[in-house]
């Protein structure tokens, strides 16, 4: 049975979970594209800026949704060394793949942001908001990418995720709220109701909105 009616009402819950940085000057930064549906609820609740922060996974060959690594938002790149050998990447296809995963973080934030500039993070809570974690490559990118911004502090945020991908991320040192671990995990979105796709229209709409409310 699903957990969440879908990524509104899973980011409602897990803004009812951070509501104890309500007093704190607080950036939410959704991951493209589900993520930031959930994120919007997190900001709305906290009373907190909205943006997004981008990382790709990288793939094995022929296998896309098999996670080898990611790459973040400022070329950071993480890698699985012993999955990567194991399917028989070589450093040819790496290379390529994190060029190819770079132009794209590129373009898709031009994209999403409209020209809107990045917020202001040093000495800011950064809350990192996706709608589920599956290996954990991605938003560990991403998170490292944050860091590089001087936060006060970092903190990821899921609605759901493998018990063994939070223990992992914790032990790299991140601050980890998460909402459900369930056993067994095959995919996210197996604990939603609704899990349909989320288009970068919609991502655009929910950014330029937040972004309105807070300059009114």
């Amino acid at each position: 049975m699903p957990m969440f009616d879908d990524r509104v009402q899973a980011g409602k819950k897990l803004a009812d979970k951070l509501i104890w940085l309500k007093d704190e000057e607080v950036v939410v930064l959704g991951v493209p594209r589900g993520g930031v549906v959930v994120a919007s609820e997190v900001a709305k609740a906290l009373g907190a800026p909205l943006d997004v922060v981008m990382a790709k996974k990288i793939g094995a060959p022929g296998e896309p949704e098999y996670a080898l690594g990611a790459v973040g938002e400022d070329g950071e790149v993480l890698f699985n060394v012993k999955e990567a050998e194991y399917v028989g990447a070589t450093r040819e296809y790496l290379e390529n793949k994190v060029r190819e995963k770079r132009t794209e973080i590129k373009e898709k934030l031009e994209k999403l942001r409209g020209g809107a500039a990045k917020p202001q993070l040093k000495g800011k809570v950064v809350v990192i908001v996706d709608d589920g974690i599956a290996t954990g490559n991605t938003i560990e990118a991403a998170a490292i990418s944050v860091k590089k911004r001087e936060p006060k502090r970092v903190v990821i945020a899921v609605p759901v995720a493998p018990e063994d991908a939070v223990e992992r991320l914790t032990e790299a040192g991140l601050e980890v709220v998460c909402l459900e671990t369930p056993t067994p995990f095959f995919a996210i979105g197996e604990f939603y109701a609704d899990f349909g796709q989320v288009e970068d229209a919609e991502v655009k709409l929910i950014l330029s909105e937040s972004l309105a409310s807070r300059t009114r």
